[in-house]
């Protein structure tokens, strides 16, 4: 009955959901295109070519990036699949173009209508879901359950605020997670808090994060060495990285920028937004300042009298992060609960991050335990982390090896869930 009401509500609201995408369409134009989709209009897999489908979906770009090394070990173990992936919005659409192109059969994830839900799943008719992290939706989840399609919550993450959430919807919730075959979770925590909402204690599986088995293969790193080179224009100038920044957060970061140069007047700062529709704003943001500014689209490496580089691009920021001295990790000044600490840690970077990291607590608190990162709070304490590490470069190593020894330490996430796949 619960689930019921939910899926009247959800078709009430479709209108409004409808002119959130034009809203937003009028800032991220991919916003505006491929809505059938969303509705489940989506081309038929042709179940002649292939023994098995298997359906991997992530909501968005985050988890997007984490499941790329899933997935290519998926398609290496069953070359006889076919590999859909689904995603929400369009970064992580981009994502999976850049990452696979025409490997996968790619699609955007029907809205949690039953009509939705039911027409792609009559088209795709996968055999295997695999959930990346916590997308949870009770009609899609309900409608594999009633198609014996398995369903597995791969690198389960749930922080006490989503716990809180769901817990208000218990109707919900309860049936929903019994429904799911596995939940393989990244950590102890996550999965206690799954099994106090209704998961039967059978179903879960801590098998870590897998975000920790990220390669740096040598291209990779060649990259990298090259756009480091690149940047610094034949100086040794420093090179700050702020990475996936929000709404709010820009203004902090900048000033935090500008009482740094007071000490470190050739610093480069790279300022990554994460959504693509706030490039323009940030870009504005720096030139308003009388900051010299360049954007990463323009193609052009920034000069030594350029201060600041936007990175407006997408798929280019675990690159970045091999360019960098230090990197600060965005979504942590504001109540977003931050964004991936481990890219940079594997790197060997220094991370720095705003106080607000509860979809990261676990990582962030081995990284602060081990010396890896250092939490700030404002612009002031932003400066005052980046001069001493600036300063001081062998503290600067420190800190970087102590983050790559935790990402080091906490690998073999990947093989444990693709065993969980297996059986």
């Amino acid at each position: 009955m619960a689930r019921f009401f939910y899926s009247v509500l959800f078709y009430l609201l479709t209108p409004l959901i409808l002119l959130r995408l034009l809203w937003r369409g009028a800032r991220a134009p991919e916003y505006r295109r491929r809505w059938p989709e969303r509705f489940g209009f989506v081309p038929g897999v042709d179940q002649t070519q292939t023994a098995k489908t298997i359906w991997v979906h992530s909501v968005s770009l985050g988890e997007t990036l984490a499941s790329v090394p899933m997935i290519r070990r998926l398609q290496q173990r069953y070359p006889e699949a076919q590999l859909v992936v689904t995603t929400m919005t369009p970064t992580g659409s981009a994502c999976v173009k850049n990452s696979f192109g025409d490997t996968v059969y790619h699609v955007y994830a029907p809205y949690d209508l039953p009509c939705a839900v039911k027409r792609f799943l009559q088209r795709v008719r996968p055999d295997l879901l695999i959930i990346m992290e916590t997308e949870l939706w009770p009609n899609l989840i309900h409608g594999c359950a009633e198609r014996n399609i398995h369903i597995v919550l791969a690198n389960a993450r749930l922080s006490e605020k989503s716990a809180r959430g769901y817990r208000r919807f218990a109707a919900l919730t309860g049936p929903m997670l019994q429904c799911i075959n596995t939940v393989a979770a990244q950590h102890e925590e996550d999965g206690q808090r799954f099994l106090l909402l209704g998961l039967p204690a059978p179903q879960l599986l801590v098998t870590g994060n897998i975000k920790f088995d990220l390669t740096l293969d040598e291209p990779l790193r060649a990259r990298a060495a090259q756009l480091r080179t690149q940047w610094q224009a034949g100086s040794q100038r420093p090179i700050l990285l702020v990475a996936s920044t929000h709404r709010g957060e820009d203004d902090i970061l900048l000033d935090a920028f500008e009482q740094i140069r007071q000490q470190f007047p050739a610093l480069l700062l790279v300022l990554v937004p994460r959504h693509p529709e706030r490039f323009d704003d940030v870009v504005k943001r720096c030139l308003a300042r009388g900051l010299n500014t360049v954007r990463r689209s323009g193609g052009t490496s920034p000069a030594t009298t350029d201060q600041v580089l936007v990175g407006d691009t997408m798929g280019e920021l675990l690159v970045f992060f091999g360019a960098c001295d230090i990197a600060f990790i965005g979504g942590s000044l504001v109540p977003t609960g931050g964004h991936n600490l481990i890219e940079p840690a594997v790197w060997q970077v220094p991370v720095l991050s705003g106080p607000h990291l509860f979809n990261f607590a676990d990582v962030s608190r081995l990284l602060l335990a081990a010396g890896g990162m250092a939490i700030c709070k404002d612009a002031r304490s932003i400066a005052d982390n980046v001069v001493v590490l600036l300063g001081d470069p062998d503290a600067a190593a420190r800190m970087g090896a102590a983050a790559k020894t935790v990402a080091e330490k906490n690998r073999g996430a990947l093989d444990r869930l693709l065993t969980v796949i297996e059986r």
